[in-house]
């Protein structure tokens, strides 16, 4: 990353025109609260916030949208929703009641998309965490029995908590029972793959075939997806899935940060400023653009490093990043 100088410098190359479509993602500066990542951005020249909602409770939901609209600024995404994954009564009644108070929290800010992380498998114990034990129970000789929800024979002797069809089933079925409290409120659920090393604890959609099959049955307007670079750059099928996606209408988002090597000891703190990492921003920025999306470009970064800087000094190098390697391919 550049020091201060440098990244005061690779700012003075443009104006604040050229920043029309970019958007900070508050996790990207962790050490600032909602309001001083909104006065942030707005000294940076930036027209968008995409908004995380501890930072939101934290400062009130009336008020953050108070402050929001009062610096001039709008709300590209409000994250995040999901973790639909629960196959108990209780974990299935928390994950709909936290999502429809988050599509109401949407609404509120202005923003009518809502990033949804899915959820991993129910026999994770924490995330990043080692996984729960495999019941003693279950012997490799037990009697096959069929799984209600998902209307299938279950493997004698498998963990329902490992498994990853019926996982992604029950996303499906909550998605279902969210869709009509989205539409109620003008917001659209927006499912965001992640990594597949992310698929065991935070996500067990992760490319954006999967992520548009979940759409499929429902509205465009009211279930999108959002292309974050750290999570798809690999895909093989990208491009014909980001084609996909302009067509059916269902882009919602466009994220940039980059991956970086060697991975940090937590590797959802691997990404990096745009640039300093492996992504060919040039390419899927291209196809992104030619699927017809026009809409803001989030930048969110967890990396330690990165919360460590001073926060204007993130926002000048996030701005001249984009600068680079993304504004010249919208």
């Amino acid at each position: 990353m550049p020091g201060d100088a440098a990244a005061a410098a690779e700012t003075s190359s443009g104006g604040a025109g050229d920043l029309a479509r970019l958007s900070l993602n508050t996790a990207t500066t962790k050490g600032w609260t909602l309001r001083e990542a909104v006065e942030g951005a707005a000294r940076a020249g930036l027209p968008a916030v995409g908004l995380w909602r501890d930072r939101v409770a934290e400062a009130g939901l009336e008020e953050s949208a108070r402050i929001v609209r009062e610096a001039g600024l709008r709300v590209s995404s409000l994250c995040r929703g999901g973790f639909l994954t629960a196959a108990d009564d209780a974990g299935i009644d928390a994950a709909l009641q936290d999502n429809r108070a988050a599509i109401i929290e949407a609404a509120t800010l202005g923003t009518s998309e809502l990033v949804f992380v899915v959820g991993g498998l129910p026999a994770a114990s924490t995330f990043g965490g080692a996984a729960l034990p495999y019941p003693a129970d279950r012997a490799a000789d037990g009697e096959a029995s069929t799984s209600s929800e998902a209307g299938r024979a279950v493997v004698p002797g498998a963990d329902p908590a490992r498994d990853l069809v019926a996982s992604r089933q029950r996303v499906a079925d909550r998605i279902g029972e969210l869709v009509p409290v989205a539409q109620e409120h003008g917001v659209r659920i927006v499912l965001e793959p992640l990594h597949p090393m992310f698929a065991a604890d935070r996500a067990v959609i992760s490319t954006l075939g999967q992520a548009l099959d979940l759409a499929a049955p429902f509205p465009a307007e009211t279930v999108g997806v959002v292309v974050d670079t750290y999570h798809v750059w690999w895909d093989p099928e990208l491009e014909r899935q980001i084609t996909r996606a302009g067509a059916e209408g269902r882009i919602a988002g466009y994220q940039t940060c980059d991956f970086l090597l060697p991975f940090a000891a937590d590797p959802l703190l691997s990404r990096g400023h745009v640039g300093d990492g492996y992504v060919d921003f040039a390419t899927i920025t291209r196809w992104v653009t030619a699927a017809g999306y026009t809409g803001d470009v989030e930048v969110e970064i967890f990396n330690q490093t990165i919360w460590d800087t001073p926060g204007d000094q993130t926002l000048a190098t996030m701005a001249a990043r984009h600068r680079t390697h993304v504004l010249p391919h919208l």
